[in-house]
Parts: structure tokens; C-alpha cells; sequence
């Protein structure tokens, strides 16, 4: 694969890119005279029908890039049944949802069917636009593969093919059904391939299915927006203390915040620190991949309308999407991966503006921070000392969660309904008994008490065994009443003869050892 590396022109307008009147009429009703560097690198060579690989910060427009030049070259042509004539793939349902904005902000001239595959819709629903033909598909891997191995959608049609955010697909483990993908496509299709960053399997895949693109670099990969200004903020190693600090850091900012996004690193943090969020009174919502779709599209809604202050996030949010005017972010986690710093950080500090980026670190996440530091070729100033001012122990000394292991109540009672211990109720203080007496008992009279228990069994089992011979002896025939035999079980309940298979434990402990 060759590659053209071009930079991006400076002082262009919109009307320089080559796009149509009724594109320029969309954009321009828009707002927008001025593209972005991605923008004026880009489009005009999509235009041209050329491969392109685009390598730019999330944030920088990299979305219009392909829809625009689309748009344009859509103007001709229309689509058949199950036949798309383009093909967005997304990592993300929100992406994906985004991308079909666009297409109707900047397609409004335009009579194109959009058809939009996700999961959480309706296959159904999803069949009924395919048939009526699709002049643009945007779709995920797995549901388009879904359709594709239904019958219902081919892929022969496909005159323009786009990746979009190709290192998240890495990311999220969509690499084979990319593969897979691209070679169900034409090979005389037109690829324009967009990434923040590009590890060595994003690199192999480039070289595998575009065909000499023009590269379109206008930042550094990797690196962070100068207008975000970022701080490191120390905390101990409990939730609790980071939960502490997250809330001091958020009322220390007070009016600053228009609004911002917290990320955690894991679905179960964000719904936890969400419901301690509100608990304290503040203006929460949450999103993260368990929640259906309907759920996820109206917390981003309310999130961009204002309804919502704060956005508790995972990762799923933090590439992407359009959340314009975002002041703050925090990172309750530091990020294990030092991209998805980049990442999250770039959801603020967008168009020209600046923004605020605070991550809560603790000392298990030095080593993080330090991969952080080395990606961007910057230290992070500390909000308020660096960790050597936390003491180790720090929050150690804290209340237990209730749980296994945690110590029992003063009194040696726990609340009704919780159990110690898994063990069977009747074992546990019999195991300790024994453990006591074991501890207790002199060295000299141990092994004369195991012997003398020894023979107390032996003796015991011995009485058993003459007992059963004689009650066999003694057992009515069968053409007895059933009277007698109900009253002779109840004598022998009465009777007090030894302990048989039901002998204490700690006896069987004790004579074991």
C-alpha cells in the first residue's frame, strides 16, 4: 500500500471543497463557513473517488469529512432493494445514531433513504428500510452481519465503504468482522478510513483493503488538545475516598461546570457512583452498554438539552459523540489503557473552547499515569499534592463493608437474616469448640482424652450393631397388623441406646486427629 501524505490547506472555505450547491446550501444553513483541517484535507479527495485514511483527534470533525463528500456524490444514482449503495460502520449504537443525524442535517435537499442497524430496534423494522433500497447504510458489525446472513441485505452494491473509528473497533473486539466485511464488498469500492490513533493491527488493516490512500494527518495521534486544562487529583485507595474527592472537586469548581462527564472504567462503578451522585443531591444521569437503546438516546438527549448537569459514563461515551459545549471531565478511573485518556479527556475543549479535565488517581494507579504522561509527552499537574501526601493506610481505619470476613457486631450478633458464615449453621460453633478445646487442653492429657474417646466409639458402635441384630430378630412378620409395627417404631424412638451414624461432630473431630 503507498501512501500520499497530504497536509491540510489553510484559509479554505467550504465553497473551495468542490461539494454541490446542495450541500454547500445545507452547510451553510448550518452555521458553518470554515472547515476543519480533516475537513479541507479530506473531502476534496473523496471527491475524487480516492482512498483516504484519515488520522485525526476525536473532536476535529472528522464525521462531515465523509458525509458531505457522500452527499455529493449520492446525487446520482439510486438504490435497489437489499442493495445498499454505501456502508458507514460504527463501533457504537450512539455512533452509529450520530452519523444518521448528519446524513439528515446536511441530506435535507437530498431525497435519500437511510437505513439505520443497530441492536436494540427491531429486526423487523430494520428488513422494511432495507427492501425499500438504501442509498446509505449505517450500520455495527454485528447487526449488519445479522442481516447479511438472513438473506436480507447484499453487499454488491456497495460503491463507498467507511470505517469509522477504526482503533475503537479494535478496541472492542470488531477487527475479524471488519475483515470479514471488506471482503464481501467490491474490491472496486472507494474506502475512506478514519482513526485517532494507529497501533500496528490497525496499520496491517489499512494495508490490507485500501488501495493507495491519500493519508490525511492534522494532528499528532495520540495527543491532547492545548485549550484543556488537565490535573491530576489525589485520593486514597477506597471507593469511598474517591467518591469523597470526586464530590469536593465538582462543589470546589461550583459555576464553572456547564456541565461534564464522569468515566469510570467499569459498568458496575458507574451505576454505583451514579446512585451516590444523586444521593448527595447533585444533577446525575448515566449511560453505559447495559442499558437499552431507548434508555441510552434519552440520557444523552436530556444530557445535551441541560436537563442534566453531570453524565456518569463508561467508555462507550467517550469516543465520538456529539456533545457540544462540554466544560469538565473526570476521570473517577484513571483509564488502564493510555489512548482512552485522549479519548475521554477530548469530549471537552471542542471547536476553540476550553475545558477542564481532573483524574482521580490513587497510588495502585502510578504506573497508569505514567504510561498517560508518556503518551502525551507531558507531566499532569497535581490539583492539590501529589501522593506522597497520602498516607498509606489512608482510609484503612474506615467502617468494613458488611460482607464475608467482615467481624461480627459488638456481642457477637449480626443482623437477622445474615449468616456468619456458609458453613451450616450447626457446624460452625462445633468446629469452633473443638478449636478451643484443642488450644486449651494440656500437652500431656491430649493423647490419653483421643484415646479414651476412641474406645468410647469403638464401644458405642459395638452396642449398636448387638442392638439392630436383635431388633431383626424381633421384627413382627408381615401378616402382622401395621399397628404393631407403628407402635414399635415409637418404642424405639424412646430407647437411649448410643449415638449410632449421629455422633457430634467434635467427637468425630476429636478422634480423627
Amino acid at each position: 500500500m503507498s501512501e500520499d501524505t497530504q497536509t491540510a490547506p489553510e484559509a479554505l472555505t467550504f465553497a473551495d471543497l468542490g461539494l454541490s450547491p446542495k450541500v454547500l446550501s445545507a452547510v451553510t444553513d448550518a452555521g458553518y463557513t470554515q472547515p476543519t483541517p480533516i475537513q479541507a484535507g479530506a473531502i476534496p479527495h473523496a471527491l475524487q473517488g480516492k482512498d483516504v485514511l484519515g488520522i485525526a483527534q476525536t473532536g476535529t470533525g472528522k464525521t462531515a469529512s465523509f458525509v458531505l463528500p457522500m452527499l455529493t456524490r449520492l446525487e446520482k444514482g439510486r438504490a435497489r432493494a437489499r442493495m445498499p449503495r454505501t456502508l458507514i460502520l460504527e463501533p457504537t449504537r450512539e455512533l452509529a445514531a450520530q452519523v444518521e443525524e448528519n446524513f439528515v442535517k446536511y441530506g435535507k435537499n437530498h431525497r435519500l433513504n437511510i437505513a439505520l442497524l443497530i441492536g436494540g430496534v427491531s429486526f423487523d423494522e430494520q428488513e422494511k428500510k432495507l427492501e425499500r433500497g438504501a442509498d446509505v447504510l449505517i450500520a455495527t458489525p454485528g447487526r449488519m452481519l445479522d442481516h447479511f446472513e438472513r438473506g436480507k441485505l447484499l453487499l454488491t452494491g456497495v460503491e463507498i465503504l467507511v470505517i469509522d473509528e477504526a482503533d475503537r473497533m479494535l478496541d472492542m473486539g470488531f477487527i475479524p468482522d471488519i475483515e470479514r466485511i471488506c471482503k464481501l464488498i467490491p474490491f472496486t469500492r472507494q474506502t475512506l478510513f478514519f482513526s485517532a490513533t494507529m497501533p500496528p493491527e490497525i496499520t496491517k488493516l489499512t494495508e490490507q483493503f485500501l488501495h493507495a490512500p491519500v493519508r490525511v494527518e492534522v494532528a499528532k495521534a495520540a495527543s491532547t488538545a492545548v485549550n484543556i486544562t488537565q490535573r491530576l487529583a489525589k485520593s486514597g485507595p477506597k471507593p469511598w475516598d474517591k467518591r469523597e474527592t470526586l464530590r469536593r472537586l465538582i462543589k470546589a469548581e461550583g459555576d464553572e461546570i456547564k456541565n461534564a462527564i464522569i468515566f469510570c472504567n467499569r459498568k458496575v462503578d458507574v451505576s454505583e457512583l451514579f446512585r451516590s451522585l444523586v444521593k448527595h443531591d447533585f444533577d446525575a444521569g448515566a449511560l453505559h452498554g447495559d442499558m437499552d437503546q431507548r434508555a441510552r438516546m434519552t440520557m444523552l438527549s436530556n444530557f445535551r438539552d441541560g436537563k442534566l448537569r453531570l453524565l456518569v459514563a463508561s467508555d462507550v461515551a467517550a469516543r465520538g459523540l456529539d456533545i457540544p459545549d462540554v466544560s469538565h471531565v473526570f476521570n473517577y478511573d484513571v483509564p488502564i489503557h493510555a489512548e482512552d485518556y485522549v479519548h475521554r479527556i477530548g469530549r471537552t475543549g471542542r471547536a476553540g473552547r476550553s475545558g477542564k479535565s481532573f483524574t482521580i488517581a490513587t497510588r495502585s494507579d502510578t504506573k497508569y499515569v505514567d504510561a498517560i504522561e508518556k503518551l502525551i509527552g507531558n507531566k499532569i499537574e497535581w490539583h492539590d499534592g501529589d501522593l506522597s501526601t497520602v498516607v498509606a493506610s489512608e482510609g484503612d481505619d474506615e467502617a468494613p463493608r458488611r460482607g464475608r470476613g467482615a467481624p461480627r457486631r459488638a456481642g457477637g450478633k449480626d443482623k437477622p437474616g445474615r449468616e456468619r458464615d456458609r458453613r451450616p449453621r450447626d457446624e460452625a460453633p462445633v468446629v469452633e469448640a473443638a478449636a478451643i478445646v484443642a488450644a486449651e487442653a494440656p500437652a500431656d492429657n491430649v493423647v490419653a482424652d483421643i484415646n479414651e474417646r476412641r474406645e468410647r466409639k469403638e464401644a458405642i458402635r459395638n452396642g449398636n450393631a448387638d442392638r439392630k441384630h436383635r431388633e431383626h430378630e424381633d421384627r413382627p412378620r408381615r401378616d402382622d397388623h401395621r399397628g404393631n409395627r407403628r407402635h414399635q417404631r415409637e418404642e424405639e424412638d424412646d430407647r437411649t441406646v448410643g449415638f449410632g451414624d449421629d455422633m457430634p461432630a467434635f467427637m468425630l473431630i476429636a478422634t480423627n486427629i
